[in-house]
């Protein structure tokens, strides 16, 4: 399997857009209801404003046989807003690469914590790497509750 983690390359919007919505609508769609699909997820989502959204995330891209699989950033503070795997290729381990990548990256930066708010679908990949759910949530997209879970990890 020839997997690679790097940084985002502008121009990559749309292929990450792709893993995203494949993520939510195949993945999550098995905790969450069609409505909150629809709301976390949107077709008409506005591809100026995604394309805004990615270059200041900043993400790794994983690429796997040259092709963009997942995604997930770091923010300067610890905070990991986007971590996704596409609907086409979860449980191959992309996702856990990923999650050593971005580990790696914080300890090298010197955080102390990372956190993020985690979907129902994720809360037990975050748990396996010592993630702790600090509190419940119910954020609102489109006006449909979005449950998810404030999580973190104190680094060593």
């Amino acid at each position: 399997m020839n997997v690679k983690i790097r940084r985002f390359a502008p121009g990559e919007e749309a292929a990450l857009l792709a893993v995203h919505y494949s993520a939510i609508h195949q993945i999550a769609a098995r905790d969450y209801t069609k409505a909150q699909i629809e709301a976390w997820a949107p077709q008409d989502i506005d591809p100026l404003v995604w394309e805004q959204r990615i270059r200041a995330l900043n993400p790794f891209v994983v690429e796997l046989e040259g092709c963009v699989v997942a995604y997930a950033d770091l923010q300067a503070d610890g905070y990991i807003d986007h971590f996704f795997v596409s609907g086409a290729h979860p449980g191959r381990g992309l996702g856990t690469r990923l999650m050593q990548h971005i580990l790696s990256e914080a300890r090298a930066r010197g955080l102390s914590e990372l956190s993020s708010d985690v979907s129902r679908t994720a809360q037990g990949f975050y748990a396996r790497f010592g993630f702790q759910i600090v509190e419940q949530r119910e954020p609102v997209r489109r006006g449909i509750v979005i449950p998810n879970a404030l999580m973190r990890l104190k680094l060593d």
